[in-house]
């Protein structure tokens, strides 16, 4: 038996599920932007596959290993940034060769070209976006934000939070809770 890796766009595992199953198709790992069916699927079925999931709201990703990669580069970010207990202390360079056996420089070269930015932008973005997170939701202050995030401090957070979003922390913070921000 030979196992078919699809790429799916994050939705809900369980509408997969039914939906292979409905194709009497078999999984053996559901996770974020992935699905490994153990059968081969011919393209008529997989043609067929795209149909019902996107009746679904759910896409199949494009067949170009381009695409497939950036999509499992991503995923391994989001991954380790938003699902993760604690942000790796190891290089996310280093991180994305290893999962997927290729030499970095090519793989960012392919992000940049698909997505029309840097992994590392794409990165800071994510990382900004638990940061507003964790500002919005949980009861940490900045100094434990940037511990927890592993900036050098927290000024170097503070700039990058206000270059990617236009406010301060604080402002957000303000802002997120009702209050006027005042400029």
């Amino acid at each position: 038996m030979e196992t078919t890796e699809l790429t799916l766009s994050i939705r809900c595992k369980m509408i997969v599920k039914a939906v292979l199953e409905n194709f009497e198709l078999h999984c053996s790992k559901v996770k974020l932007n992935e699905v490994e069916v153990l059968e081969n699927i011919s393209f008529a079925q997989r043609e067929q596959l795209k149909a019902a999931l996107l009746k679904s709201g759910l896409e199949l990703s494009s067949d170009d290993q381009k695409n497939f990669l950036v999509d499992k580069m991503k995923s391994i970010i989001i991954e380790m940034v938003h699902f993760e207990d604690e942000l790796p202390r190891m290089k996310y360079s280093v991180i994305l060769s290893k999962k997927l056996n290729r030499s970095y420089t090519y793989l960012s070269n392919i992000f940049s070209e698909q997505v029309g930015i840097t992994i590392n932008q794409f990165i800071l973005i994510q990382r900004i976006e638990l940061v507003k997170e964790l500002l919005t939701y949980k009861e940490l202050n900045l100094s434990e934000i940037a511990e927890k995030l592993h900036y050098s401090s927290v000024g170097h957070l503070s700039n990058q939070f206000k270059k990617m979003t236009g406010y301060s922390p604080s402002n957000f913070k303000m802002e997120k809770q009702g209050n006027t921000v005042l400029s």
